[in-house]
């Protein structure tokens, strides 16, 4: 099991702070949303857990089935999906998967056929990505994200650019997750985290 443990985090812009004071503690085999308007910090504090930005105080830390986990290893353990992270779009959607699978394997079982055909996106499994659609490039990256065998799963805005069929896609397959993952969110969109039992305002931190 991994737990997430924040305390006394604090995250500043130049001479303005996004939030400070935080203190979290996030077991896996539970979700937590992370709500608030635009601009509140939502994303920032994402990225700030999922160790993509330094903190400018306070301390985050990682236990991992008992033992502490150095910083240069919480990437090993994290799948995310996020408006401002790129595809590589000069290659094929096979060829995506085959790469991303280097670093991130996916779950137990699961090959590059097996998860173009849970994308939905067989058909498309010999086009590049750059030719998709915004609604199938993020499918996509939800895909990724959901079918990797790491514990933690974050995703920021995730039915952004997904019409009606792919928003019931993200449902479905949210709700497949394993119970031993820990699942962030990061959304002002209610029906992205309807399922959710614990959901944060981080305005409080303000």
């Amino acid at each position: 099991m991994l737990t997430i443990t924040a305390e006394q985090l604090g995250k500043k812009y130049r001479k303005e702070w996004i939030f400070r004071r935080v203190d979290l503690t996030l077991n896996a085999g539970t979700s937590y949303t992370f709500v608030g308007p635009n601009g509140s910090g939502k994303s920032t504090l994402l990225q700030l857990l999922a160790g993509s930005l330094l903190t400018t105080e306070g301390k985050l830390s990682y236990v991992f089935n008992g033992s502490l986990l150095e910083p240069d290893d919480w990437f090993r353990h994290i799948s995310i999906a996020a408006p401002y992270l790129e595809l590589v779009e000069e290659l094929t959607l096979d060829e995506l998967l085959t790469f991303h699978q280097t670093f991130k394997p996916f779950k137990a079982g699961l090959t590059t056929a097996d998860v173009a055909d849970r994308l939905l996106l067989t058909h498309a499994r010999h086009k590049e990505i750059k030719y998709f659609s915004s609604g199938m490039k993020q499918r996509v990256k939800l895909g990724l994200a959901f079918f990797a065998n790491a514990p933690i799963v974050i995703l920021d805005e995730p039915t952004s650019n997904l019409d009606r069929q792919g928003a019931a896609w993200y449902h479905e397959q949210v709700r497949q997750l394993d119970e031993n993952q820990l699942l962030l969110i990061g959304s002002n969109v209610p029906e992205e985290y309807d399922f959710c039992p614990n959901v944060i305002d981080v305005t409080q931190w303000k």
